[in-house]
């Protein structure tokens, strides 16, 4: 079999796999981080949406080409962007697959110049299994996915870190220059630790240091003025930036890829498997260290600002890497070429992670396709606001509604296109990033609160202090409101 037929063969398998991996992890596009990821998007296409509070996404938009890109994108193709962001969303599945393809080919070299009959194939096979299987893996108390079931910036900087890492081992630097320079284009922040780690590998494969010096870097775009009184309050609130905070069973998933990549350094130096042990004794100490600086960080009220730098995201390149050299081995040494022994892993697997996906978003379609119409209560709610209220309208919500049972993480910016007073939930990530952001959501937070308790006066109270227009209230709701939309979950009701 020629060369170009093999490719030809890998990537029909590669789009298999990916639409595979769909069907296991849904797609969610409004869903959790896309509130605060899509505004930047929907702001460049029609700049009048959002003219209030508009900077609770646009810090992270300003610090990104991904808003750009997306909205490009849109534009070339004159599609809509629920298509533009679903196809997005299936090439980062598939460049992900492809990667761990790639790191497995290095990883797991086959010493037959007829790579894809030799047993090195079950490795790349393996690899690129178990990343179907595994790709809504929680990453330890960090509150990330190896990759997100909606599009954003971290599932660009996702692959592209696969694949620098990859040709880094493969000694291509340039190539690998290209991947990383692509990674922090996306997602500055995740890039950072996947250059420190690439760094850190060409300087234990070159000179092999007896002493490590760093395995962290600070993120681009990171000021370190002192922040606000009111940074203390979101601090508190960011439980997944301080370690300490943590509890047991989240450091099991730091302790866990450390101990299983100790052991696929020794097993790999055995084998005589010179990248994957090269690939071990690199991850080991760059999660310690990283483990480290996010324990001192956590330690003294001080540096509550510095908590932010969040040192253990590393894990989201520890946990791929592992990922790729698990299923290699499972591949290559255990699965073998038995296929019940393949189905007798995957099947479960594969069960298992879609049931966990379910209990997750458990009132909406496991696969919001573009052109469906919303099944979950918050969700229509919010597509009649986009279609029936004015641009310019300012809405207050309940600041927790992101958590609500049946709400299933929505994002209300994302889906209904309009701007909305501050929420507990993705405004206080962008605060805790940002900390000038903090006074103005500490604010607007302390004028919502006790929201379940609100009624006509205090609603009235918003309107005149921030120019609130419209609000959405659980059912049933308070009396005397003016409420041209309800279901069952909902009412959408104007406050002029």
């Amino acid at each position: 079999m020629d060369h170009s037929t093999l490719n030809i063969k890998r990537i029909a398998c590669l789009l298999v796999l990916s639409a595979v991996a769909l069907l296991i992890h849904g797609y969610h596009p409004y869903a959790e981080d896309a509130e605060i990821y899509l505004p930047g998007v929907l702001k460049i296409l029609n700049p009048n949406l959002f003219p209030s509070n508009a900077e609770f996404f646009g810090e992270h938009a300003g610090h990104t080409l991904y808003p750009g890109v997306i909205a490009f994108s849109v534009r070339a193709t004159h599609l809509p962007l629920s298509w533009v962001a679903f196809l997005w969303h299936l090439t980062s599945i598939f460049l992900l697959l492809a990667a761990s393809w790639r790191l497995a080919s290095v990883l797991f070299e086959s010493e037959s110049c007829e790579s894809e009959s030799s047993e090195a194939e079950l490795a790349h096979w393996g690899a690129v299994a178990l990343m179907t299987a595994l790709l809504t893996l929680p990453l330890a108390g960090t509150f990330l996915y190896i990759l997100d079931q909606f599009l954003n910036p971290r599932n660009l900087a996702a692959f592209a870190a696969l694949f620098a890492v990859a040709e880094v081992l493969d000694k291509k630097y340039v190539r690998a220059t290209s991947w990383l320079a692509f990674a922090a284009a996306m997602h500055p922040f995740m890039a950072s630790f996947a250059i420190l780690f690439c760094v850190w590998l060409i300087l234990l494969d070159q000179f092999r240091p007896r002493f490590l010096g760093f395995a962290v870097a600070l993120p681009f775009g990171i000021t370190f003025e002192p922040p606000p009184a009111a940074y203390h309050e979101v601090a508190l609130r960011q439980r997944s930036h301080y370690v300490l905070r943590w509890e047991w069973y989240e450091w099991l998933g730091v302790i866990a890829p450390l101990l299983l990549f100790w052991w696929f350094g020794g097993w790999a130096r055995r084998q005589g498997m010179k990248n994957l042990e090269l690939v071990s004794r690199a991850m080991v100490p760059f999660v310690l260290i990283a483990s480290l600086a996010a324990i001192g960080l956590g330690i003294s009220p001080r540096f509550e600002a510095l908590a932010r730098l969040q040192p253990m995201r590393c894990l989201a390149l520890c946990y791929m890497v592992l990922v790729v050299a698990g299923g290699g081995v499972l591949g290559q040494y255990v699965l073998q070429r038995r296929v019940w022994r393949w189905l007798a892993l995957f099947l479960p697997l594969s069960l298992g992670m879609y049931l966990a996906q379910r209990q997750v978003f458990p009132a909406s379609q496991h696969i919001e396709w573009p052109w469906a119409q919303p099944r979950n209560q918050w969700a229509q709610a919010f597509a009649w606001i986009r279609d029936n209220t004015p641009v310019n309208a300012l809405f207050a919500l309940n600041p927790a509604h992101m958590e609500l049972p049946g709400e299933d993480e929505n994002g209300f910016r994302a889906r209904a296109e309009r701007s909305m007073l501050a929420d507990l939930i993705k405004d206080k990530g962008a605060a805790s990033m940002f900390p000038p952001l903090s006074v103005e959501w500490a604010r607007q937070i302390e004028d919502q609160k006790n929201w379940k308790q609100f009624g006509k006066d205090d609603f009235e109270r918003l309107r005149q202090k921030y120019g609130v227009s419209w609000v959405l209230v659980e059912q049933p709701g308070p009396a005397g409101l003016d409420c041209p939309y309800e279901n069952s979950a909902v009412r959408v009701c104007r406050l002029d």
